[in-house]
C-alpha cells in the first residue's frame, strides 16, 4: 500500500510541470488608465456613461505606440473613439494635474498628453517603473474650452502604449 502511494505521488511530481507548461497562460490583469480627471474608460467602469466589454477593463486600452485614437487600435474599445457618445466634460484650469491607476507597473520611456491637435506635454521616465499611481502637472497653453486630451504611456521595454482619452473644458 505504501509502494502505491509513493508511486502515485512520483507520478503527480512528474505531471505536474508538464500540465503547467502546456496550459494556455492566461491573459494580465491589465496596465493603467487616468482616473483623474476622469477618462472615457474611467467613465465607463463607473457606470457614468453605457459602454461595453470597456467596462469591466478600463486599464486594458493597450496598442502600437504611435497611434492617435482613444481605443489605441483596440477594435473592442472602438466605442472610446466616439465623440458623440456622451462623455461627461470635466471643468479644469489651465494648468491640470493627470492621474494614472496603473495596475501593472511597465518601464516607462514617456507619458505624452495631446490636445488641440498637437502635443502639449511630455514626461521622460528614462526606463523607469512607476508605483501604483503617476501624476502629470500639464499646462494647456494657450488652448482653452472643451478639449479631447489623448493620453499616451509608451512602454519602455515593448512596442506597446497604453491610451486613454479625457473630456475637459479648460478655463
Amino acid at each position: 500500500m505504501k509502494s502505491k502511494k509513493m508511486l502515485a505521488v512520483a507520478i503527480g511530481a512528474g505531471i505536474a510541470p508538464l500540465l503547467a507548461v502546456s496550459l494556455p497562460a492566461g491573459s494580465a490583469s491589465a496596465h493603467g488608465y487616468i482616473s483623474s480627471p476622469p477618462s472615457r474608460q474611467a467613465q465607463c467602469a463607473a457606470g457614468t456613461v453605457s459602454c461595453g466589454s470597456i467596462k469591466y477593463e478600463p486599464q486594458s486600452v493597450e496598442g502600437p505606440k504611435g497611434l492617435s485614437s482613444c481605443s489605441g487600435g483596440n477594435a473592442a474599445f472602438a466605442e472610446l473613439n466616439n465623440d458623440a457618445k456622451g462623455w461627461k466634460v470635466t471643468p479644469v484650469s489651465r494648468t491640470t494635474s493627470f492621474n494614472w491607476r496603473l495596475t501593472a507597473r511597465h518601464a516607462t520611456s514617456t507619458w505624452q498628453y495631446y490636445a488641440g491637435g498637437r502635443k502639449i506635454a511630455e514626461f521622460n521616465d528614462g526606463g523607469a517603473r512607476p508605483g501604483e499611481t503617476v501624476t502629470h502637472q500639464v499646462n494647456f497653453g494657450s488652448l482653452s474650452g472643451k478639449q479631447k486630451v489623448l493620453a499616451v504611456w509608451n512602454i519602455a521595454d515593448t512596442p506597446n502604449a497604453f491610451y486613454a482619452c479625457v473630456d475637459v473644458n479648460v478655463s
